[in-house]
């Protein structure tokens, strides 16, 4: 058995949800994604792009998980949630999907932008990182190719 890895780079999106929602997930709801209406905006955009998440056979590939993001804001700021000055934590769902790494920067820049042009935060929280391996397949050898060998 030999394991193909695959070079690729990772998208990940902290989104804001809201405490019922991640109750909700928490939970083992996993309907709460789709009926929650920034979730599903989220899942809509990035699903206009089939080489996100492409693994083959599997289409629209993503990870989730949801957590807690802390932070203050400065002066100057216009928070979606919290105030100036004041330490804030907002129950969050993390978004993380894959994309083969030589996947043309014109076509990451659509998707940053409506990514940017969606998210509720002044300042949205978007990750992409450079070429990373994952396993691509386990490909076992035949028996008659075994035997070959």
């Amino acid at each position: 058995m030999s394991v193909h890895l695959n070079s690729v780079r990772k998208l990940r999106v902290h989104w804001p949800i809201s405490a019922e929602t991640f109750g909700r997930i928490a939970a083992g709801d996993a309907n709460a994604v789709q009926q929650d209406p920034g979730l599903a905006e989220l899942l809509h955009t990035v699903g206009h792009y089939p080489d996100l998440g492409d693994f083959g056979n599997y289409k629209h590939v993503f990870e989730s998980g949801i957590g807690f993001e802390g932070f203050s804001c400065g002066e100057g700021a216009s928070p979606t949630l919290g105030r100036v000055g004041e330490q804030t934590l907002s129950p969050t769902f993390v978004f993380t999907t894959y994309f083969d790494a030589t996947l043309d920067e014109a076509v990451l820049e659509r998707v940053m932008q409506e990514l940017v042009a969606i998210h509720p935060w002044e300042l949205p929280v978007i990750e992409v990182t450079g070429p990373v391996s994952v396993a691509g397949g386990l490909h076992r050898k035949t028996p008659s190719a075994a035997a070959a060998s």
